[in-house]
């Protein structure tokens, strides 16, 4: 068994050189990795399912800083959930072609809800985050700037899992503004 870790995260930027009165746009991409990932299966839901452990809610936060030594945030700080429900169902529409499936997962990202056909479709949706930041350029001031994500992600104890959190920071990014 591995522990929970995030994945390297990958700052990636539009650009490298911005004029003070454009905005800046940085996507934040990283996974949640390891046991958690790996016990979330269909194996897993199904004996949840059948002892009521119905849902999973993980949070997860992504804050974007530049400087050294008097960090400033950028953009927005993210500090929301994602959350699995597990159902039972004969819906014909959710029809597996491997197999006769009766139970399921929904993901609630940011609140819109996704039931995918795969165990591994169904795990990108819960565990792989890619998250947008937007920012003024002006907000940084002129000059050469190194930019930094600082991500986590926490869960509860669950008939598949014991409660965990993790955490990890990415490498600096520079850009400049004119």
């Amino acid at each position: 068994m591995t522990e929970s870790k995030i994945s390297e995260i990958r700052l990636v930027k539009s650009k490298d050189e911005y004029a003070s009165d454009e905005t800046v746009e940085i996507n934040v991409q990283f996974l949640v990795e390891g046991d958690i990932r790996n016990t979330f299966n269909e194996t897993n839901w199904t004996k949840a399912y059948n002892k009521n452990d119905v849902g999973f809610k993980m949070k997860y936060g992504v804050k974007l800083t530049s400087g050294g030594f008097r960090k400033k945030d950028l953009g927005k700080t993210i500090d929301t959930y994602r959350k699995a429900s597990i159902f039972w169902t004969r819906n014909p529409k959710l029809v597996n072609p491997n197999k006769d499936r009766r139970i399921w997962v929904q993901i609630s990202k940011n609140f819109e809800p996704f039931v995918r056909l795969s165990e591994e479709e169904v795990r990108q949706e819960l565990f792989d985050f890619n998250e947008k930041f937007v920012f003024k350029a002006s907000d940084l001031g002129r000059g050469i700037h190194k930019i930094r994500a600082e991500a986590f992600a926490s869960w509860q104890k669950h008939d598949y899992t014991e409660p965990g959190s993790v955490k990890n920071n990415s490498r600096e990014i520079e850009i400049t503004v004119n």
